[in-house]
C-alpha cells in the first residue's frame, strides 16, 4: 500500500463543542463571527473567503448531507496535495490563527477517512477514529 500522503488538513488542537476538530477557516471565521479580528484583518479575511469561495466548490452546495451532523457529525475536508493553488493561500490563515492566539496542526494522510465527498481538489471524509 502506498504511505506517500496525498492530503493535508490543518485543524485546531481541541475538539469543539460538538466534539470534533474544526479547520482552519471555521476557526478563522469563529474570529470573525466573535468580533475578535481588527478591521484589516477582518477584511483580509473577507477578501480571502471570497477567492477561496469563487476558486473552488463548496461540497455542501453540491451535497448538502455531506456536513449534515445527524448523518455525518465528524465530517471534515482535507485539501488534496495537487492543489497547489489552493495551497498556496494557506499561510495566511494560519499567520492569522497565530496572531491571534488560535492554535492550530498540519495533518497528512494516504487514507483520512471514509470518503463522503471527493473533487479534484479536495475530498470530505468521515475521519478513522
Amino acid at each position: 500500500m502506498d504511505a506517500t500522503p496525498k492530503f493535508v488538513r490543518y485543524q485546531a488542537t481541541q475538539l469543539d463543542e460538538r466534539g470534533i476538530y474544526d479547520g482552519i477557516f471555521g476557526l478563522a471565521n469563529r474570529l470573525a463571527r466573535n468580533g475578535q479580528l481588527n478591521a484589516e484583518d477582518y477584511q483580509w479575511l473577507q477578501d480571502a473567503n471570497a477567492w477561496y469561495d469563487d476558486t473552488y466548490a463548496d461540497p455542501n452546495h453540491i451535497d448538502p448531507t455531506v456536513y449534515d451532523r445527524t448523518h455525518n457529525p465528524h465530517a471534515q475536508a482535507w485539501f488534496k496535495i495537487s492543489a497547489t493553488h489552493l495551497l498556496a493561500r494557506v499561510p495566511g490563515y494560519l499567520n492569522l490563527l497565530d496572531r491571534y492566539g488560535m492554535p492550530w496542526e498540519e495533518l497528512r494522510s494516504s487514507a483520512p477517512g471514509h470518503v463522503l465527498y471527493e473533487d479534484d481538489v479536495q475530498v470530505v471524509v468521515d475521519p478513522h477514529r
